[in-house]
C-alpha cells in the first residue's frame, strides 16, 4: 500500500517508481515518513465518526489511507460511486481475505483484534463466483420463505414479554434490557428452538463476550446447541429456518449449515441490536421525531430509514482485497491491499445526495443508502430485519407512550468500535405501562440444552482456518432471522455423541468476543 500525499498530488505513480515495483511488498512494512495514517480505532471513531470521515474526504478525496491497528494499513472507501465500483467489480476486488498481504508478510499478530473480522472461513461472506452464489442462494431462498405476518407477531410477543419483566420504578436501559435481548428471543424460536432457548443463549453470549471464567464453557455449550440443532433437523425436518436451509437444493453439508447458522445469528443479532438502539435514540433526541411518540407526521418507518442513512448499524466493513494493481478514486491500489467499505461515509458523500436533499426530511422515503451493501454481496435479509426492528420500536412506543431520556442526550456514549455504530446504553424514564395487545399463543417451553461431554480437541477439524467473519451486511450476512411461527423442537433434545458429526472449532465463536464488545 502506497500512502498518497494529501489531495492534489499525483494519483497514479510514475513509470518505474520503486515504491510500486511489480509485486514488491517491502514498502508496506515501513510506513512512509511524514505521512501519518489516520487511525480507524479508538475514541475518534466513537466520539465523532462523521467528523472523521469528513476530514478524510477533504484531505484525500473518496479513498483515504487509514490504520486499522498500529502497523496495519488499509484503504477506507468514502465515495458513494467508488464504493459501488468496489462492490460490483469482483474480478479486481475479491472477498477472499487470503489475498491480504499483511498476514502473508507476517504483520498480523495471532491475537490481533482484526482476526474475527478478517480471517477466512468457507461461508458466503468469504467467497466469490459460483461457490458464493451457491451458498447465497441457499440463504436467500430460505429467508424468502419467512411469513412476515407471523414474524411480526413473534417479535411483538417477545417485546411485550421483555417490557413486562421490568420493575415498577419507571426506569429502564433500552440497550441492555431491550435491544440487546430481543433479537435472540426471536431468532431462536424461528430457527427451530423453543422460546426458553433465547434467554439461555443470551446468558451464554454474555459469558463469551466477557471473556471471563465461564467463557470457555459457554463457547462449548453454544456450539453444541447449534450442532445438535442441525443434527436433529437433519433427522426430523420441521417448518423452521434450519430445516429449510438443510433441504435447499444447494445441498449444504452439516458443517456448512452450522457455519451459516452461526453467521446468521451473529450478524443478524448485532445488526438488529444496533438498528433498534439507534432508532430509539433518534426518536428520543430529535425534536422532528418527538411528535411521533404522540402521533406526529414523521413515522417510525421514516426514523428507521434516516438511521440507515446517518448512523447505520454497520458503519464500516472489511472488506475487499485487490487482486491486482489498480486505481480507485484516483489512488493507486496495490495487489493484496485491503479496502474497507465506508458505508456511513459513502452515505454522506455529496454525490449520493440529490439536489435539494440536504435536509433530513428528504431521507424518509429514500432507500438509495448503502447500509445493506451493494453488488452480489448485498444483504439478503433486509425485509425480515426491517420487520423485527420496526415492530420492536412500535411496540415499545405503544406500551410506554411517555418515554423520555433519563440523561442529557450529549451524555450518551457509543461503543469504541470501528465497525458497529452502537450505543453503550440508553437509559429512559416512563410513568406507566399501557396494556399489551392480546398475547400470541403460548409455546412449549420444556427444553434442555445438549449436554457435555464435548468432543476432544483431536476430534476437531484441523483444517478449519479460524474464526467466523461476522458482518452486518451480507455483509450483514444473512442478517435476519428465520421463519416465524416455526414448529418447536422436540420437548427434550438428545445429547450429542462425538460420532454424530464434527463440531466447529472451539475458537470460532469465542474469537468474536472482542467484536461483540465493540473493540
Amino acid at each position: 500500500m502506497t500512502v498518497p500525499e494529501p489531495a492534489g498530488t499525483a494519483a497514479v505513480p510514475p513509470p518505474g517508481c520503486p515504491a510500486h515495483a511489480g509485486g514488491a511488498a517491502t514498502h508496506h512494512a515501513t510506513l512512509p515518513v511524514g505521512v501519518p495514517l489516520t487511525p480507524l480505532y479508538g475514541a475518534a471513531v466513537a466520539d465523532d465518526p462523521h467528523g472523521l470521515y469528513a476530514r478524510l474526504r477533504a484531505q484525500y478525496g473518496p479513498v483515504a489511507p487509514i490504520e486499522l491497528e498500529p502497523g496495519v494499513e488499509a484503504w477506507l472507501v468514502l465515495g458513494y460511486p467508488e464504493l459501488l465500483e468496489l462492490t460490483r467489480n469482483e474480478a479486481l476486488f475479491s472477498k477472499d481475505s487470503r489475498r491480504w498481504r499483511v498476514p502473508a508478510e507476517g504483520r498480523l499478530a495471532p491475537d490481533s483484534r482484526l482476526q474475527p473480522m478478517t480471517a477466512w472461513r468457507p461461508t458466503l461472506l468469504n467467497l466469490d463466483g459460483a461457490e458464493h452464489q451457491r451458498l447465497r442462494a441457499a440463504v436467500a431462498d430460505t429467508l424468502a420463505r419467512i411469513d412476515h405476518r407471523q414474524l411480526r407477531g413473534t417479535t411483538e410477543s417477545s417485546a411485550n414479554a421483555l417490557i413486562d419483566s421490568w420493575g415498577p420504578d419507571g426506569t429502564a436501559d433500552l440497550v441492555t434490557q431491550y435491544a440487546r435481548r430481543l433479537p435472540l428471543l426471536v431468532f431462536t424460536q424461528l430457527l427451530g428452538l423453543p422460546a426458553d432457548a433465547g434467554p439461555h443463549l443470551i446468558r451464554l453470549i454474555s459469558h463469551i463476550a466477557d471473556s471471563g471464567a465461564e467463557s470457555v464453557r459457554a463457547n462449548q455449550e453454544f456450539q453444541a446447541i447449534v450442532v445438535d440443532l442441525v443434527q436433529r433437523r437433519r433427522a426430523t425436518p420441521s417448518a423452521d429456518l434450519t430445516s429449510w436451509l438443510l433441504a435447499h437444493p444447494a445441498a449444504l453439508s452439516d458443517e456448512e449449515a452450522v457455519h451459516h447458522l452461526v453467521v446468521m445469528m451473529v450478524a443478524g443479532n448485532e445488526t438488529t441490536i444496533c438498528w433498534t438502539g439507534n432508532t430509539l435514540r433518534l426518536l428520543l433526541t430529535d425534536r422532528r421525531f418527538r411528535a411521533t411518540l404522540t402521533g406526529g407526521r414523521l413515522t417510525v418507518a421514516d426514523a428507521l430509514e434516516e438511521v440507515l442513512w446517518r448512523d447505520p448499524p454497520t458503519q464500516n466493513f472489511p472488506g475487499r482485497w485487490a487482486t491486482a494493481d489498480t486505481v480507485l478514486g484516483g489512488r493507486h491500489i496495490s495487489q493484496g491491499d485491503m479496502l474497507v467499505l465506508g458505508l456511513a461515509a459513502a452515505n454522506a458523500d455529496p454525490a449520493a445526495q440529490a439536489p435539494g436533499a440536504a435536509g433530513h426530511a428528504a431521507l424518509g422515503s429514500n432507500r438509495a443508502h448503502l447500509a445493506w451493501g451493494a453488488g452480489k454481496h448485498v444483504c439478503p435479509a433486509q425485509h425480515p430485519a426491517r420487520i423485527i426492528v420496526e415492530t420492536a420500536v412500535e411496540t415499545l412506543l405503544h406500551r410506554l407512550p411517555d418515554l423520555q431520556l433519563a440523561v442529557p442526550a450529549h451524555e450518551l456514549a457509543w461503543r469504541p468500535s470501528p465497525w458497529s455504530r452502537a450505543l453503550v446504553s440508553l437509559p429512559v424514564l416512563y410513568s406507566a405501562f399501557t396494556p399489551p395487545r392480546p398475547p400470541a399463543p403460548e409455546r412449549p417451553s420444556a427444553w434442555t440444552p445438549p449436554q457435555l461431554p464435548y468432543p476432544a480437541p483431536e476430534d476437531l477439524d484441523p483444517s478449519d482456518p479460524g474464526p467466523v467473519h461476522p458482518a452486518s451486511v451480507e455483509e450483514t450476512a444473512a442478517a435476519g432471522p428465520g421463519p416465524s411461527g416455526s414448529t418447536p423442537s422436540d420437548a427434550t433434545s438428545t445429547g450429542r455423541t462425538p460420532a454424530s458429526g464434527k463440531p466447529v472449532r472451539r475458537s470460532w465463536w469465542s474469537s468474536l468476543a472482542g467484536w461483540w464488545s465493540g473493540q
